[in-house]
């Protein structure tokens, strides 16, 4: 028996709506959604809540990260600066099939500014949904973690 992959989702406090729909989302696609937060929209700052969605994934506790800012930039940086982290903000469906396949990426991050709730759906469907390939863009991830 498989156990299913943990998807680890954080944003800062404007994108709380945004993230539990998309944790909904990745649930009912028969992944185990961990919501780290924050619950409430009192202020708060995203680079907190980028390292930490990607530290559950460094340790262990998570396979993949889905994380969200306003406009997706800031809190990916907080997430990258993880050892081992690689996360690639999308606003689009290739992109988000590409940072999975090409630079296999653990964290997706999305603007909640920029793009709106279909869209996201679908580019967390085709990051999820994508397959690193390997090969000659294994080399090439591995020159990343230098």
């Amino acid at each position: 028996m498989t156990t299913a992959k943990r998807i680890v989702l954080s944003s800062d406090h404007a994108d709380i709506e945004l993230r539990k729909t998309i944790a909904k989302h990745v649930a009912d696609l028969g992944y185990e959604a961990i919501d780290i937060g924050p619950m409430t929209s009192e202020s708060t700052h995203y680079p907190l809540h980028g390292q930490a969605a990607a530290q559950k994934i460094a340790d262990g506790e998570a396979d993949l990260g889905i994380i969200l800012c306003g406009t997706g930039q800031g809190i990916m940086m907080a997430a990258n600066k993880v050892p081992g982290i690689r996360c690639g903000v999308c606003s689009d469906t290739f992109s988000a099939k590409m940072i999975r396949a090409h630079n296999n990426a653990q964290m997706l991050s999305l603007g909640a500014r920029v793009i709106g709730e279909s869209l996201a759906l679908e580019i967390v469907d085709a990051f999820l949904s994508t397959e690193f390939e390997g090969g000659r863009h294994a080399t090439r991830v591995d020159m990343i973690e230098q």
